[in-house]
């Protein structure tokens, strides 16, 4: 990269574990084709660590990072403030440096409605099955909801986030006229019959990403309707063990995490530089790399 000189800015993408990650592939490309002076890299860094991460993004005067799991909520005592984004979800997915006062960011949601909307599939009017109210889940819950999804039911495990879980329905039933409901991963029959009622289901827990890839929070593939809409946020493998169940189920739209990843990285491209990224070189660059 014979860009880089005395002059470059980083900007750092903090996860554990986060090696597997395509974002410096999408961001190095971008910065290339626009001839920007910027570089991307990721760091694995583990929650107990991310206090120094962010402390290095002040002293090396780096532009921002991105942050993912399990760093997302984490990371918010560190900042100096939050966009409405960030503060409705209490998560942060993008960090933004501007001389030295840190605003944290979510552009996850952004990049699954966004997605899901270049795939033709709008999320006005339906209604949804979300597993998951994490980083991932909050934003995806929160932006379908701003943008006219009629109803909404998150299940989650009664573990540490279920009243974070709670919080984010309250929100959503307040604060937008979509219905929102909590019912603990725990309900089977409860699970089975939303899915027969959804007309999207989305995963937006790690089960499926390593060391999870044989795992499944759905199992049984007489669950899956054929014109049920499928969206696993992981992206790495492309193919997880759920979507491999729903499409032998014979559902015919079943979608990997990668266009969420894209499009959220292309949001967050936006904060740190103000232009756009060229999503088609970025879709080219990934599918190169994922071929070598």
């Amino acid at each position: 990269m014979t860009r880089i000189d005395g002059h470059t800015y980083l900007i750092g993408l903090m996860a554990y574990p986060i090696r597997h990650s395509m974002s410096p592939t999408m961001h190095n490309t971008a910065f290339e084709a626009l001839n920007l002076n910027f570089v991307y890299l990721a760091f694995d860094v583990p929650t107990e660590k991310l206090k120094n991460g962010v402390a290095a993004i002040r002293t090396l005067d780096m532009r921002g990072s991105n942050v993912s799991m399990p760093n997302k909520q984490a990371i918010i005592p560190y900042l100096d403030k939050l966009d409405i984004s960030a503060e409705l979800n209490q998560a942060v997915n993008t960090v933004v440096n501007d001389n030295g006062v840190l605003t944290g960011y979510t552009t996850d949601g952004v990049g699954f409605v966004t997605d899901l909307k270049k795939k033709g599939h709008e999320v006005a009017g339906k209604k949804m099955v979300l597993i998951g109210a994490g980083g991932v889940g909050t934003p995806i819950a929160t932006q379908s909801a701003l943008d006219s999804l009629s109803e909404i039911r998150i299940f989650n495990r009664h573990d540490g986030r279920f009243d974070h879980a709670k919080e984010t329905v309250d929100i959503i039933n307040e604060k937008t006229n979509c219905q929102a409901s909590l019912t603990d991963l725990a309900d089977q029959a409860a699970l089975k019959e939303a899915l027969a009622w959804a007309d999207i289901f989305c995963d937006a827990t790690g089960v499926g990403m390593k060391p999870l890839e044989d795992q499944s929070l759905v199992e049984d593939p007489t669950w899956f309707k054929k014109d049920l809409v499928v969206y696993d946020t992981v992206y790495a493998p492309r193919e997880t063990k759920l979507m491999t169940i729903a499409k032998n189920a014979g559902v015919d739209h079943v979608y990997n995490g990668l266009g969420m990843m894209i499009e959220q990285g292309a949001a967050a491209f936006k904060l740190w530089t103000g232009q756009d990224m060229p999503i088609d070189l970025v879709q080219a660059a990934i599918e190169e790399k994922d071929h070598q």
